[in-house]
Parts: C-alpha cells; sequence; structure tokens
C-alpha cells in the first residue's frame, strides 16, 4: 500500500513564531537554533521561514554545508565547535561561527597556521555540567584566545541553562549570577545564555544575544504549559489516513500481544501511521487523536505500520477519513505526555517515508 502519513509544516506559524521572539527580546540578537533537521520540521526549509534571524545555530559543520549550499548567507554558528583541527579549513571556506568550549579546541587554533580570524563563542561552564570553561579557566583561556591572530576579536561569552524550564526553582538564578560573576571583568563582550523557556520566564537573561529552538516552531519549553499560552503556534502537523474499518466482536483482542480487549461488538478503524513514521510505539490505549475534527482514542499496540483506534463515537467514520495524531488542534505535548516524552523528541523522530508538505495561510503577527 502507499504510504499516507503526512508532515504539515505551518510555514505561517514559523515566521510568526520568530517574530513573537522578536517583541520579547526586542533589544537582543536572535540566533534561530536549528540543529536535528530544524526539530524535525527540515533545516533548509526552517532557515528559509526564519530569514529575519540575525544567525542560526547547528549542531555540526555538516549542517553548515547544507546551509550555505542551499543560498543562506546569514551567519551560521556550530554550537559543538571543532572537533579536530582538520576542521578549521572547512569551517572557513564555509564562513562558519565556531564555539569553544575545551582547552583541547583552544589548542587546535593555536596550531593552525592560516591566520585569517574566525568568530568564536567561548562558552562557560555555570552548572549544566556538559560543555563549557570551569570559571578556573576563564580568563586564562580567553587571554590564550585574545592572543591569537586566527581568532576574531569580538568573542561572544556563552554558557547554557539546565533547568529555565522549571520556573521558581533555584538552579537558573544561581546559574545566572555564576555567569554574570565569570563575565563581570569582560563588559565589552556580548554574551549569551537565554534559551526559549529563559526568554518567557527570565527576561533578565536576555542579553546581547538569545537562542531560541524549541518555541520557534511552537513546541512546549516549560513543563506543564504548552507554548500557545505563550502566544506560540505549532508548525507541523501530523496526520493519516483509516485504510480499514472493522467489526470486532466483545472479549475479541486487538493488536499485537493481545493489550486490548473489545468490551463490546465495535467497529476499529485502521490508521495508516506507526511507530515507522515516528508516532510512538509505546503510546498507551486511551491516548487521544482527531478523526474528522472529532477525539477519538488510540486502542492496542502501535505497531511498526499501523496503529488502530476506536470508532464507537464515531458512526459516520469512512474509509479515507483524516485522522490527526498531532498539530494545533491537537498539541503534540498530550502525546508526549501519554508516551512518557517530550514533544521534541516526537517532531525530531517523523521518519524520512512520512512526506512532507508546507502550509502557508500568510504571515499575521
Amino acid at each position: 500500500m502507499s504510504r499516507t502519513a503526512i508532515a504539515t509544516i505551518h510555514l505561517d506559524a514559523l515566521r510568526h513564531n520568530l517574530q513573537r521572539i522578536r517583541a520579547l527580546a526586542s533589544g537582543s540578537r536572535l540566533m534561530a537554533v536549528v540543529k536535528a533537521d530544524g526539530y524535525g520540521h527540515g533545516l533548509e526549509r526552517v532557515a528559509r521561514a526564519f530569514a529575519a534571524a540575525d544567525a542560526f545555530g547547528v549542531a555540526s559543520i555538516a549542517d553548515g554545508q547544507r546551509l550555505r549550499a542551499a543560498g543562506i548567507a546569514h551567519r551560521i554558528v556550530v554550537l559543538a565547535g571543532i572537533d579536530e583541527q582538520g576542521d578549521l579549513a572547512e569551517v572557513r571556506r564555509l564562513g562558519l561561527d565556531i564555539v569553544v568550549h575545551h582547552r583541547a579546541q583552544v589548542e587546535m587554533l593555536a596550531g593552525d597556521r592560516d591566520r585569517r580570524p574566525l568568530r568564536v563563542w567561548l562558552k562557560l561552564d555555570t552548572g549544566m555540567h556538559r560543555l563549557g570553561l570551569p570559571s578556573a579557566e576563564c580568563a586564562s583561556v580567553l587571554s590564550q584566545l585574545r592572543a591569537l591572530p586566527q581568532v576574531d576579536a569580538e568573542i561572544v561569552l556563552m554558557s547554557h541553562l539546565s533547568s529555565s524550564d522549571e520556573y521558581g526553582a533555584a538552579k537558573t538564578p544561581l546559574q545566572l549570577a555564576r555567569f554574570e560573576e565569570m563575565a563581570a571583568t569582560q563588559s565589552a563582550l556580548p554574551r549569551s545564555i537565554a534559551n526559549s523557556a529563559a526568554i518567557v520566564g527570565y527576561p533578565e537573561s536576555r542579553l546581547q544575544w538569545v537562542r531560541a529552538g524549541g518555541l520557534l516552531y511552537g513546541l512546549s519549553v516549560v513543563a506543564g504549559k504548552a507554548a500557545a499560552e505563550f502566544g506560540f503556534r505549532a508548525a507541523m502537523s501530523l496526520s493519516s489516513k483509516l485504510i480499514a474499518i472493522n467489526r470486532i466482536g466483545r472479549g475479541e483482542f486487538v493488536g499485537y500481544g493481545e493489550s486490548w480487549q473489545c468490551p463490546e461488538d465495535m467497529n476499529i478503524g485502521v490508521v495508516a501511521m506507526g511507530y515507522g513514521d515516528g508516532y510512538p510505539r509505546h503510546a498507551p490505549s486511551g491516548t487521544e487523536v482527531l478523526l474528522n475534527g472529532r477525539t477519538a482514542a488510540v486502542v492496542g499496540r502501535v505497531s511498526m505500520d499501523l496503529m488502530t483506534i476506536d470508532l464507537r463515537g464515531h458512526p459516520d467514520a469512512r474509509i479515507n477519513d483524516r485522522v490527526l495524531l498531532w498539530g494545533p488542534d491537537l498539541p503534540v505535548e498530550r502525546l508526549a505526555a501519554a508516551a512518557g516524552t517530550i514533544s521534541y523528541e516526537l517532531t525530531c523522530g517523523v521518519t524520512r517515508r512520512v512526506m512532507f508538505l508546507e502550509a502557508d495561510a500568510g504571515f499575521s503577527a
């Protein structure tokens, strides 16, 4: 059978979300984070939609290659920096910025014979304890970088917040204070620490640069709150259609493992959607979908290509009726909560066998 799973990317929502961040952080430059193939929305596609951004944040040099090949001339920042000294030639060819988060990367720069200056972001560890220099090394590494002709004079200081989605917790104010202390003697250098959650929840974090990720795609960045509550719009709809309607008797089991039993004689709908498309296998029975705009429930175990839904509330259901798995009318966060994951994982996990389409209803702020 031909696949009928469709991921619709709402370009107007992407542009709206960027404009909303602009309004919130009007005094800051905006890095649009487009790693993981634009959070699953398509790297080149979202870069074009985010043309008003000041820079793009990517995970690897390969992402920079794709963007440059697509004609994107924006500033591009490789958030993990370089892995080996040989990467520097390609960084220069593409005109990329690099993040330095370890002394080994400083040594790679120092050993480079090409003296053309590169734009560098220096990452400081304020408590995430993943990538970044500890406070004791900050001054000496910064001094080393400034002495290198291979490094542009305007170094951006940055850090990463670990708990900014937990409003009211002590960790974020502590990290902000540590960052301010570490950067205190470098007031002339631009700084960046705000991620999506901090942009909406910690105005004091909106420094010279903000780095927006999930909010750009209309994804929740705060536990228990949908992005719509902050004025953002979902940018992806995942849908498919009914390909079979079967009458199943009371007491019969549906799907692998006999995990769900029909409580009465009833109609079961079969949807062309499964974990091979990116829908989570561990979504439990009772997980909500929308059939023709009305709620229906997943029953039985999601399989690779198919899933089954309860049609008792849909007597008029027909083959080829559309089924919405998530989108503006059904926040992806509901599925994420049911499946024990986060919305980022779901949008990033939509597979390439799903057909991607673009929709654009026009832009309004």
